[in-house]
């Protein structure tokens, strides 16, 4: 059965649904446990957006052409059209292999198909943190938005699916990449959105600030309107994974409040594992997929609304 949702309030959080998670800090494997390699899948250091390659040139283009086109209006347009969560109704590990055939233009350490990456960043994780199966399972299914590309999905473009997030209605940082391109945007010079603050205020939080569009809001919207019980680090990590100019750069905390202080340190943690797990080495994935099934049907119901 197809559940219609008209117009769902993307800024609002349910907070008696969303779970909090206890951080210890002196747990978290900031530079223990998994081994950060020097070098990506290309033989280039990570996110190296000048290293001279086909790649690279390949990455600008996608970033020249999104960041153009990454206005207020286009996203408040998409969130309306995909917030109503009608294409098709599928499990968590359906939407996984429908992976199997999507490759992302936008990063320059990666060409395998992403069950490669999903996988890859679960296990890195689970080996690390053997305790907490929310982070596991958070690692598998961070980049499932990305069925968007699919053909049988509605294959939109891959600058309105990936790439680098970031926040529209105020000013557009410096630290985000390829950051000249953003002159080309209709928002630039708009003096609603153009300031520090734009339509936000001090410490109102990134539940309520509209991101730029792609994979990662989308499935924070599908898990979140499925229900799922996993806890609020979890969606944050979701939502926020790939916006880099936050918690590489630091810019934009003054939007944030003290949940979002608290779940970036977890973002952070998650950061290395989904960065730095992307290699040549395959996963067994019959081996592991009995485990996160398991995963799956303690925090997910068996078919979901996308």
């Amino acid at each position: 059965m197809t559940i219609l949702i008209d117009h769902p309030q993307f800024g609002a959080v349910d907070e008696a649904q969303e779970q909090t998670v206890q951080i210890d800090e002196k747990k978290l494997l900031l530079d223990g446990g998994f081994l950060v390699p020097h070098t990506n899948s290309f033989g280039h250091t990570f996110r190296d957006y000048d290293a001279e390659s086909e790649r690279q040139k390949e990455v600008e283009n996608f970033y020249r052409i999104n960041h153009i086109n990454q206005t207020y209006d286009f996203v408040r347009q998409m969130r309306e059209e995909y917030g109503k969560l009608n294409r098709v109704e599928m499990s968590i590990w359906e939407c996984c292999e429908l992976l199997n055939d999507v490759v992302d233009e936008s990063d320059p350490d990666l060409d395998e198909p992403q069950i490669e990456h999903l996988l890859q960043t679960a296990e890195a994780i689970r080996k690390d943190y053997p305790d907490e199966d929310w982070l596991h399972l958070t690692g598998l299914i961070h980049d499932l938005g990305k069925v968007l590309l699919h053909p049988s999905f509605g294959g939109l473009p891959q600058w309105a699916v990936v790439g680098d997030t970031f926040p529209i209605g105020c000013a557009f940082d410096e630290s985000i990449v390829h950051h000249k391109y953003f002159k080309e945007n209709a928002d630039y010079n708009n003096s609603a959105y153009n300031t520090k603050y734009g339509l936000y205020s001090e410490g109102c939080g990134l539940n309520n600030i509209m991101m730029s569009w792609g994979h990662d809001d989308y499935m924070y919207l599908v898990a979140k309107e499925n229900n799922t019980t996993l806890p609020s680090a979890a969606l944050f990590i979701i939502r926020y994974h790939s916006f880099y100019s936050l918690h590489r750069s630091g810019a934009y905390k003054h939007l944030m409040n003290e949940e979002d202080v608290e779940n970036l340190k977890w973002l952070q943690v998650f950061n290395k594992y989904d960065l730095y797990s992307k290699s040549k080495v395959q996963i067994d994935v019959e081996r592991v997929k009995p485990y996160y099934l398991s995963l799956i049907e303690k925090y997910f119901p068996a078919k979901l609304n996308w």
